[in-house]
């Protein structure tokens, strides 16, 4: 018997002024432009109800788009079923049928699609194998761990070679270890095949870990396109600040801008940073609260501050500090020189990590 290979057919998704209207005129996603390029995983990222599962469902062909257009590849599906879209998704809740076995599980949408059953049965270990669980093929889905049931979900994807792979919260149901496994498994698959994959999360370090580009959604459009470090170190504006990686968000005055530096007031502390293309007047700084370093009182910085709250996680110290600009959230991995609270200290921040944001 000829060795079946499962293989990629990956195809870009384009939106053009994708809408979607549900009752009573409520946008669940207004006017927005994307394009996902072949052979990518794009994350799409935001709180509940930003409009990123209904974008999802409107690749799947479970929605359909109020008004504007949508491409896979250059074919046009803005109006097609789902059954007519070559697509395969992976839901959160896995969608196995308990009293099937693993290989049937997997077998399911082939045996629909034109393959004779030695194929159909090829293709299924084929798929089973791709995602480690070969020797499962007897087994029910009540006999795997939660972990191991996820990988039937993608193996059963899998073997449609799909032009497009979507994801839709795929790990939530996993504990904190499992996700980190299942989601680098994931992304192995993903580049082994050169799949082109939509995988939708509202977990930030869970986007940051697997994505060539995070699409980040809010109020059903979109805030921000960029790559998981452009997102970190180059937001937009406070939202996307504060949502990609946590952020301290502190008023301040930009005094004056000369060239590439612009002079920022924090309530009397001056602070030289990066103008991000803003003019003197109201402004906000992004601070990442593993990018201010935290000194004994004693310590010639002019920055003050006092603990209010410390609490140790294992790997770490965070703090919440109160300044005269602010109280700060701070992390510290200096787990063994800690500070108690109400103790006095000083601050310093890394010139590098101060990101300056429109007031708005």
């Amino acid at each position: 018997m000829e060795e079946i290979k499962i293989k990629g057919k990956a195809a870009t998704v384009k939106f053009e002024n994708v809408s979607k209207v549900f009752n009573k005129n409520v946008f669940a996603v207004d006017n927005i432009s994307l394009e996902i390029e072949a052979g990518t995983l794009v994350t799409l990222l935001g709180p509940s109800g930003c409009g990123k599962t209904t974008t999802l469902r409107m690749i799947a062909g479970l929605e359909i788009a109020t008004r504007g257009r949508i491409f896979i590849g250059s074919k046009d599906v803005t109006s097609l079923p789902a059954t007519d879209r070559d697509v395969s998704m992976v839901f959160q809740s896995y969608a196995l049928f308990p009293h099937m076995t693993v290989i049937e599980n997997v077998s399911y949408g082939l045996k629909f699609s034109g393959f004779n059953k030695l194929d159909t049965k090829s293709r299924a270990i084929a798929g089973l194998e791709l995602v480690g669980l070969e020797g499962y093929e007897d087994r029910l889905p009540s006999e795997l761990s939660g972990g191991q049931q996820q990988r039937v979900a993608v193996a059963r994807a899998l073997v449609l070679e799909p032009q497009v792979l979507l994801f839709d919260e795929p790990l939530s149901n996993l504990d904190a270890k499992l996700r980190r496994q299942v989601r680098e498994e994931i992304r192995e698959i993903q580049k082994k095949l050169e799949l082109t994959v939509v995988y939708v999360t509202h977990d930030q370090e869970e986007a940051l870990a697997v994505s060539d580009k995070i699409v980040v959604m809010n109020n059903a459009g979109i805030a921000q396109t960029g790559t998981p470090r452009e997102l970190f170190e180059e937001p937009k504006n406070r939202f996307v600040a504060d949502f990609i990686g946590e952020a301290n968000l502190l008023s301040c005055i930009i005094e004056e801008v000369k060239k590439d530096t612009a002079l920022v007031n924090l309530s009397g502390n001056f602070q030289k940073m990066k103008p991000r293309g803003l003019s003197p007047g109201p402004g906000v700084v992004a601070i990442r609260p593993n990018r201010i370093e935290i000194l004994k009182k004693e310590s010639s910085a002019s920055m003050e501050g006092q603990i209010i709250k410390m609490t140790y996680v294992g790997n770490r110290m965070e703090y919440m500090i109160k300044t005269s600009f602010g109280d700060l959230f701070v992390i510290s991995e200096h787990t063994n020189n800690f500070f108690l609270p109400d103790e006095k200290v000083k601050l310093v921040f890394n010139p590098n990590s101060l990101i300056l944001l429109p007031p708005d």
